[in-house]
């Protein structure tokens, strides 16, 4: 039996998904490693990464040695320092790592912020490559001078397999050095920035190569020397493949612990507001096709902060039916606006505010209000910000006119109902919380020659569960409390 796999490293942990030559799942193995967090300082280790990689790739091999290929899917931003002999040098910055800042001011100053927004398809922030390496070579110059290589996540674990330094253009544009037009590193970036651009990869498109394993690494790993590897973009990308979502007007509505949409659209939007909202724009796997992440930190982490925290008799008594402790908050729940308002800032705002001191607000609580009326306004507040999203990317010219929504969050027949309402669009539900597995799987599939294209890998991997319509009453009426969410956030802002 063939397989195919797909390799989805995470900040903490990374797994492999397999699917046969069908597309039916088979296995799912993950390891996590530690991460270090400390005022000023949040990273991690490379060799803790391959490490992980390594015994994923093995546990997966053995069950199934007829794995054929895999695709791999990372984190974005973060970059290794490998010396000449491929050894890390210092331990892998975060994108949340706050050091980088004072950098990023003065990259923005020699090249002005117009230019690296249309150049890079990113306005400028510390949480991009570029400015932390300016940061290593100017308070860690020994270290950048021993560099042999620079290298992200993706081409990182790419090259230490295969000997290939590649990375996709997806994962290049997290760099704030990669023209999105040309599909290049912007050399004017790399100067003004005094990097070299020799030692980074090459940027190839999603999906490009095969790459056969290194003979070494695969009987190290008894892995089939056969074995093809395949770069599927940054870990968003991946998920959009996975999610089938393919042609301009489309998007994926990632509902897992951040809450993520990822629409389609073709050519690069000139809207200012795009830049000004923190919205990238990414290269897709579809030529002059682009992507865009309009997310929330907290998605499905903010129903579980409040299902831990507040809703623990419910939690018993779920134990005690044998039920989900969401089955037991959703039964019987009223279908209209709570008209509590949740600002879901619990871990700081993403776009379009990019906002790393904003907190979390409830307003509207009264003594008539219950449990579930609460657990029903925390789902309602992660899609009111999305609801604001939306209307900035809308009011840009992109605009999705259908959802698929995958990850965790897509199992709730009543979030999707409620996003389904709230946002008046048609949402198509997965039931797949392993979208950028599935998005690796199809890719690595396809350059493998096990699919014709990805519109044949989709027919085999992907299933559409349920198809949600939007109900033009309840949109109606969400959209009179929609009104007051759109000022809470000013509302509450200098508060904090």
């Amino acid at each position: 039996m063939m397989a195919s796999g797909g390799l989805d490293i995470g900040s903490t942990g990374c797994k492999v998904t397999v699917y046969d030559e069908k597309g039916r799942y088979l296995y799912r193995t993950y390891r996590e490693y530690p991460v270090s967090r400390n005022v000023g300082e949040h990273e991690v280790r490379a060799e803790d990464i391959w490490q992980g990689v390594c015994e994923v790739l093995k546990d997966a091999g053995a069950r199934y040695p007829g794995l054929r290929a895999v695709g791999v899917t990372s984190f974005g931003e973060s970059c290794v320092l490998l010396d000449r002999e491929d050894r890390p040098i210092r331990p892998v910055m975060l994108y949340t790592d706050p050091r980088g800042s004072e950098e990023c001011r003065e990259l923005t100053k020699r090249l002005g912020k117009a230019y690296l927004e249309q150049i890079t398809g990113v306005a400028p922030h510390s949480m991009y490559s570029m400015p932390k390496l300016m940061w290593i070579r100017k308070h860690c110059p020994e270290d950048y001078a021993r560099a042999e290589r620079i290298l992200m996540m993706e081409d990182y674990i790419l090259y230490l397999l295969t000997g290939q330094a590649v990375i996709d253009y997806s994962l290049a544009a997290r760099s704030m050095a990669f023209d999105i037009r040309k599909l290049c590193w912007s050399r004017e970036i790399f100067e003004a920035a005094g990097m070299d651009p020799g030692l980074f990869s090459e940027p190839v498109p999603g999906g490009s190569g095969p790459y056969r394993i290194r003979a070494g690494i695969a009987g190290d790993l008894g892995l089939s020397p056969e074995l093809l590897l395949v770069p599927a973009g940054h870990d968003q990308v991946a998920a959009a493949v996975g999610s089938g979502v393919f042609q301009a007007g489309q998007a994926v509505d990632g509902a897992g612990t951040v809450e993520c949409i990822t629409p389609v659209f073709s050519g690069i939007p000139q809207d200012q507001r795009i830049y000004d909202g923190g919205y990238a724009i990414v290269p897709y796997v579809t030529p002059g096709d682009y992507v865009t992440y309009a997310f929330s930190f907290t998605g499905g982490a903010l129903v579980s902060w409040f299902i831990q925290n507040c809703a623990k008799a419910e939690k018993a008594l779920a134990a005690e039916q044998k039920k989900s402790v969401y089955e037991i908050l959703e039964e019987g729940m009223k279908e209209e606006p709570t008209g509590i308002l949740v600002l879901p800032h619990f871990a700081g705002a993403a776009t379009p505010y990019m906002d790393e001191g904003a907190k979390g607000a409830v307003v509207g609580l009264t003594v008539c209000h219950s449990v579930k009326d609460l657990y029903r306004a925390m789902m309602e507040g992660v899609v009111y910000e999305m609801m604001l999203n939306m209307e900035y990317l809308n009011g840009a010219g992109i605009r999705p006119e259908k959802l698929h929504a995958a990850g965790g969050g897509a199992a709730s027949r009543v979030w999707m109902q409620m996003k389904a309402d709230m946002l008046g669009l048609p949402i198509v539900s997965l039931g797949n919380a392993e979208a950028g597995a599935a998005g690796c799987a199809m890719t690595a599939g396809v350059a493998a020659g096990l699919f014709q294209d990805l519109n044949e890998a989709a027919a085999a991997l992907i299933r559409e569960k349920e198809t949600y319509l939007p109900r033009p009453a309840l949109h109606e009426a969400y959209q009179a409390h929609y009104e007051r969410y759109r000022k809470l956030y000013e509302a509450v802002r200098p508060l904090m």
